[in-house]
């Protein structure tokens, strides 16, 4: 998929404020700070896409971008337009609980009843070993029926066995209690790793996402 242009939209504080469910969409969430609007910014080629900040907790509400791309199909061209979103982080953020437990219904909202929902991607940091807090929202999702597919970030700020060792015991820590394990990606924001992995898994589910409407 070649991106052709990419824009901000909305920020919406609840699901009733996101744009109409008339595109695929795909979400992307993690932790504080894990890299969420680099990866973005990564996958679109637009470094002002989304708002990068050193401080965890910048973004507070429900960001939607519209992605228009070309992609091959059946060696034709061909348009596909989706939706990236990008959420609040789950954990570590100055802000009050009431705050945080705001932000906790607000995506929990989103996740649930958003019907042009493809998937969400789980940012997941390349160079820790595997955190309660990360696998605690995955069976969140598991609870609420949210397909995911888990990103693991920064490979660039460690070595590359380093990152993969790291992403090999997320999934053998996950193998513990899931059945399935989903797709998961290595990137790195910086030296634009898992781009054409990533967008070409996007390019296959968009495809799924208009052959079932069609079928309606």
């Amino acid at each position: 998929m070649e991106i052709r242009s990419s824009k901000y939209l909305i920020s919406s504080p609840k699901v009733e404020g996101c744009p109409k469910p008339d595109k695929p969409e795909y979400a992307f969430i993690g932790r504080s700070n894990v890299g969420k609007s680099s990866l973005i910014n990564m996958l679109t080629r637009n470094a002002k896409l989304a708002k990068t900040s050193g401080s965890p907790g910048k973004t507070q509400m429900i960001n939607h971008f519209q992605i228009d791309g070309t992609v091959n199909i059946d060696n034709k061209p061909a348009e596909q337009s989706f939706y990236i979103v990008d959420l609040p982080g789950y954990g570590f953020a100055k802000v009050s609980k009431a705050q945080r437990a705001q932000w906790e219904k607000m995506i929990e909202n989103y996740l649930r009843t958003r019907e042009n929902l493809v998937t969400v991607f789980i940012l997941i940091d390349s160079r820790h070993e595997p955190q309660e807090l990360d696998l605690a929202f995955l069976r969140k999702l598991g609870e609420w029926e949210v397909p995911f597919n888990m990103v693991f970030t920064k490979a660039d700020k460690s070595t590359q066995k380093e990152a993969s060792k790291n992403a090999r015991s997320f999934v053998a820590a996950m193998k513990l209690e899931w059945e399935f394990i989903p797709r998961n990606f290595i990137t790195s924001a910086v030296k634009f790793h898992g781009r054409k992995e990533i967008l070409g898994f996007i390019k296959e589910l968009n495809e799924e996402y208009f052959e079932e409407k069609g079928k309606k």
